[in-house]
């Protein structure tokens, strides 16, 4: 069992068992997207027309954190100011639909609910439009820290999540140090606000990081190492015991506190996934640690719970929730992805008798590049669940030659097994598939365009039970074989180099020699 799959396993049971209080303070949004297809551009302005065939209103901000603690497995209590408007009563129905106590949100009759209002074009947002709720009144202030005292009572960890919308240490502060759960996080715009209260955790993005400190964290994959370094001046600064600054791609950095058991920075690594219309993330994360660490869980394995839940987010569009079911599925797919053609053929048949398109490729893979995983992702547009036959070693070596591959069948079918566009993984001992297609029968075989379906002897198979067979744009310079072959040509140049080197060092070497006395 793999680490993360063994961390996520033992805190999604700890939280089902124990089912912890997880009370969220902050400040509350609803998040709306207007889904539909831009089908041209506007005679009155240089704008695209969007023909809206779906609008999805969901929690975001605080609220965003609190129902994606719940769905993790924890019993949440929202606490926060929220307007008497059309968009906060939206926003606490589906709350209280998601499972979580609204008893502690304070209706604000003069203001209104902050929300962003997206516009999506096909895969792209067009626009976004805010509503920002006014600030709050001494009196909004008051109220809200009458509902943070009750609120908080029985927790057994408070999350503050402060965006600058209404939530003050003022009202949070005092009723949090009367009555400390065992675990306190903050997750703020403005960290230098929450000093006083000396959180447990913080989890800054680079952003806010930047802002704390004041300077530049740097770019790309030097920005862990910059951080590490960091360490004191982002706990001292923020007053937190500990702290985890969260690098999007680039994963994140714990960085504990002198108290922690051991005080090494840790890093997590985050899977690669395109962000186009990901949102919320960052509460994701900042919910799945709280979440573990309300069951006791220690600091770097939440830390890799939290990442493990962000993972399974950002693959998503739109704001998205991860609940325990997906992240156990999301870490254990790999092993479960991949398949015996018995297996496959039985969740095959499910599929197909649940009204889902299959659709079939192969291929050798043996170094997956981006034109494998461009023409696998168009593979997928074409129906609702993607096979992948991975040729066997042994056939391999028939077909590319006896030095290849250079990944084992194992290694290969996990590598494709991690992709978000792969559903099912086999490996097949033939030179062609066709005795695994003629038992499957997909609805569609797939190939990359530089092939044409007269060179393929699939073909024939497949349409000669109604299939389709469909090529998919190639992506030129891609090849696993021009891969290997520029790896062998720059092991041959640097061996050639080093050689070079080696007699230039000879001939100085003999010149010293000759020129001493």
């Amino acid at each position: 069992m793999s680490g993360d799959l063994r961390v996520v396993r033992e805190v999604v049971d700890r939280t089902r068992d124990r089912r912890p209080l997880v009370v969220v303070v902050g400040d509350v949004i609803l998040d709306r997207w207007s889904v539909g297809e831009a089908e041209r551009v506007s005679r009155e302005a240089p704008a695209p027309v969007v023909r809206v065939t779906e609008v999805i209103d969901v929690p975001g901000g605080a609220a965003n954190t609190a129902v994606n603690a719940r769905a993790l497995g924890a019993e949440v209590r929202m606490v926060g100011l929220i307007g008497d408007d059309e968009a906060g009563r939206i926003l606490r129905a589906r709350l209280a639909a998601d499972g979580v106590d609204v008893s502690g949100l304070v209706p604000v009759s003069h203001g209104v609910t902050t929300s962003k209002a997206r516009v999506v074009g096909g895969d792209r947002i067009l626009v976004r439009v805010d509503e920002i709720a006014d600030p709050p009144t001494e009196q909004d202030t008051i109220a809200l820290a009458r509902a943070v005292t009750a609120g908080i009572r029985g927790a057994d960890a408070v999350v503050v999540c402060d965006y600058g919308l209404g939530t003050t240490p003022e009202a949070v502060v005092p009723a949090v140090l009367r009555d400390r759960p065992a675990a306190v996080v903050v997750d703020a715009h403005d960290l230098g606000r929450w000093h006083d209260l000396h959180p447990d955790l913080v989890t800054p993005n680079c952003g806010e990081a930047e802002q704390l400190l004041g300077r530049s964290l740097g770019q790309g994959s030097a920005r862990p190492a910059v951080v590490e370094g960091l360490r004191d001046a982002v706990l001292a600064v923020s007053g937190a015991r500990n702290a985890i600054v969260t690098l999007d791609k680039d994963g994140t950095v714990l960085l504990p506190g002198d108290t922690a058991a051991d005080t090494t920075p840790v890093r997590t690594r985050a899977t690669p996934a395109s962000e186009q219309q990901a949102s919320g993330a960052g509460d994701t994360f900042c919910a799945a640690v709280s979440v573990a660490l309300a069951t006791g869980t220690p600091l770097a394995d939440a830390a890799r719970f939290a990442q493990a839940a962000a993972d399974v987010v950002v693959r998503e569009a739109g704001t998205s929730i991860c609940t325990a079911e997906a992240l156990v599925a999301s870490v254990s797919a790999p092993a479960d992805t991949i398949v015996d053609h018995d297996d496959l053929a039985d969740a095959v048949a499910a599929a197909r008798a649940a009204g889902r398109r299959v659709v079939f490729t192969n291929g050798c893979f043996d170094v997956v590049h981006r034109g494998h995983t461009s023409y696998l992702r168009q593979a997928r547009e074409l129906g609702d669940l993607l096979v992948v036959a991975v040729n066997d070693d042994d056939s391999v070596r028939r077909l590319k030659g006896p030095e290849r591959p250079i990944n084992t069948a194992e290694d290969r079918a996990g590598v494709l097994a991690a992709l978000a566009s792969v559903d099912l993984v086999t490996v097949f001992p033939t030179d062609t598939p066709v005795p695994l297609i003629e038992r499957l029968q997909p609805d569609v075989y797939v190939k990359g365009g530089d092939y044409s379906p007269e060179m393929l002897t699939e073909t024939e198979v497949v349409r000669a039970y109604g299939g389709e067979v469909v090529m998919v744009d190639y992506v030129a310079e891609h090849s696993t074989t021009d891969v290997v072959r520029r790896i062998r040509e720059s092991a041959r140049a640097a061996a050639e180099r080093a050689a070079a080197e080696t007699v230039t060092d000879a001939d100085d070497a003999t010149t010293a020699t000759e020129a001493t006395p």
